[in-house]
């Protein structure tokens, strides 16, 4: 196929037009052309790299990777870097593979990386433990570009035995290893640094991310459903002190310092965790307009989704130079940044309007291991007739947590959540045989009454249940052990649930049959009194034991900083 068009250059951040040949999935030839009146140019619009996603886990989508592929390239995503933790803690390297498999059945790009913490902390139970044979096992495939990212700061810090072998079979391989270390800072992210761990997604404000950028690592600015830290990093005002502060001589003149605060100083643009009704309305195309819209040069955005991520993962794509793989988009212009078209390896996948490619159905078994619950097994016991308890406090669109106190009475030895202080109930329910319940109290739900349940929680994928009543938590529970699966609100008025059959985590539905049970399922949180704009991923981040400062598993209430349990009670 030949035909003519302008091209987005990423290398030169211009926009030249050319002859563009296509063949056995490659950039022929790309032959730049004086446009004249005479000129014909056949494609109207602008042609740009495919979009790469470098930091994705796809099972928070709930979709296959087949699945996720034919969302995804209607807003010209054409690659992604995913780390299949979410699945590995719950089924293994059998888990990883068949993310693998699922994705060879569409044309779409699937690198992956070899999950580096399963389970993501002693302190919680998983489905499956991978060891440092089992990640050698898994750096050797093809498909496998990166070591994922090292959640354990704290074994990378004390030099755990198990964690250094990791990362050095990642060097032996030559595979770049991915860091996740929120809040780390001075000689202890020093000393993380000197296992040559290179990025981070982790970072939630301007300073922090400065700091981790000047000590060498590249970072990943996260636009996801739950997590949003693209206005905090993307804030001039910051940059330009910074700027302003390293230059204290006054070298480099004032005007020249504001033009360069629109350029970009992290590296990529990521999504870590993105839902389905977020998907349906986009994914790195509306990314890239948020970044233009904060005040980031355009072209530059683009290249935080395109050049950049595969020179660091080493892929062919990210760029449109004659031998390249011909993974391309079509936009209207860089304003409205319409896709038009997307293509992979020289094939159109999406046409404007369809998808041009089938996703084959799984078959699925059950990985959800426990008896039916009851309202007693949701209680916390106390003699008295009110107690001092430590509470998780969460926040809207941030996954870092405070820890809180607050005063409950006690009802025949049975401690109340506070309803009118959102002080409310959260348990942990393993999935995996064990039958342990851990329960403590949580603030910023803002529930009224009913409750929430999911399979659906980080890393280990326990069952979480949020709710006022424990009665409602019992019936939430018991509803996600019928689906097999997946996440359920229940109240005294109504109830409803999403199955997630494949593994606890994942549908063979598409993209828009979850987005629509999900929208359902968030308007019932709505009228239960939630406020949180993503409230199942956000509690899916509850336990997740290696972001601060406090969080639950099955084993207990968890002080992330100090990395110990604690006790719901207060001495």
């Amino acid at each position: 196929m030949i035909f003519t068009a302008y091209i987005l250059d990423v290398l030169t951040d211009s926009v030249y037009p050319a002859r563009i040949t296509l063949g056995d999935g490659v950039f022929k030839e790309i032959v730049p052309i004086n446009v004249t009146e005479e000129t014909k140019i056949d494609v109207k619009g602008l042609l740009l790299p495919g979009f790469i996603d470098s930091h994705i886990h796809i099972e928070s989508s709930m979709l296959t990777p087949a699945q996720f592929a034919k969302i995804a390239v209607r807003h010209g995503t054409t690659s992604v870097v995913c780390d299949p933790h979410e699945i590995a803690n719950v089924a293994g390297i059998e888990g990883i593979e068949f993310m693998i498999d699922n994705a060879s059945t569409v044309p779409f790009n699937f690198y992956f990386s070899a999950p580096s913490c399963v389970p993501a902390t002693s302190f919680e139970t998983a489905g499956c433990v991978l060891d440092s044979s089992d990640i050698e096992y898994l750096l050797k495939k093809e498909e496998i570009v990166a070591l994922g990212e090292m959640m354990n700061f704290p074994g990378v810090l004390s030099g755990e035995e198990e964690v250094i072998k990791k990362l050095e079979l990642a060097r032996k391989y030559k595979k770049p290893i991915d860091g996740h270390a929120p809040l780390l800072s001075g000689k202890n992210l020093d000393k993380y640094l000197e296992q040559y761990i290179v990025t981070d997604h982790e970072c939630s404000n301007f300073a922090e991310a400065i700091e981790k950028k000047q000590k060498g690592m590249k970072i990943m600015v996260r636009d996801g459903s739950s997590a949003k830290n693209m206005e905090a990093l993307f804030d001039f005002s910051q940059r330009l002190a910074h700027l302003k502060n390293q230059d204290s001589f006054g070298i480099i003149p004032t005007e020249v310092l504001e033009r360069r605060i629109h350029s970009p100083i992290f590296d990529f643009i990521v999504s870590d965790d993105k839902h389905p009704n977020d998907l349906i309305h986009g994914h790195l195309d509306k990314s890239v307009k948020k970044a233009a819209n904060l005040g980031v040069d355009i072209i530059k955005a683009i290249g935080m989704v395109t050049i950049n991520p595969a020179t660091h993962y080493g892929l062919d794509a990210g760029v449109i130079v004659t031998g390249a793989k011909a993974d391309f988009i079509i936009i209207d212009n860089l304003t409205d940044f319409n896709i038009l078209k997307t293509y992979i390896g020289g094939e159109c996948v999406f046409d404007g309007e369809n998808v041009l490619f089938e996703v084959p159905e799984v078959e699925s078994k059950n990985t959800i291991n426990t008896s039916k619950k009851s309202s007693e097994d949701f209680e916390i016991y106390y003699d008295g007739e009110e107690c001092e308890v430590n509470v998780i406090k969460c926040f809207n669109g941030v996954l870092l947590t405070e820890r809180a106190t607050t005063k409950l009475y006690c009802r025949e030895g049975k401690v109340q959540s506070d309803i009118y202080e959102d002080v409310l109930r959260i348990s942990v329910v393993e999935r995996y045989g064990l039958e342990n319940i851990a329960n403590a109290f949580i603030k910023g739900f803002g529930l009224k009454k009913g409750a929430l349940a999911s399979s659906i929680a980080h890393d280990s994928h326990n069952i979480i249940v949020i709710g006022y009543d424990t009665e409602m938590m019992a019936r939430a529970v018991n509803k996600i052990i019928d689906n097999k699966g997946g996440i359920a609100v229940v109240s005294e008025d109504f109830e409803d649930s999403l199955s997630l059959p494949i593994a606890g985590l994942m549908t063979n539905e598409d993209a828009y049959e979850v987005a629509s049970k999900l929208n359902i399922l968030h308007k019932m949180c709505s009228a239960l009194g939630c406020k949180l704009d993503s409230p199942f991923m956000t509690m899916a981040f509850m336990a997740l034991l290696v972001i601060p400062s406090l969080k639950i598993s099955d084993l207990g209430l968890f002080d992330v900083d100090n990395f110990e349990f604690i006790d719901v009670i207060k001495n």
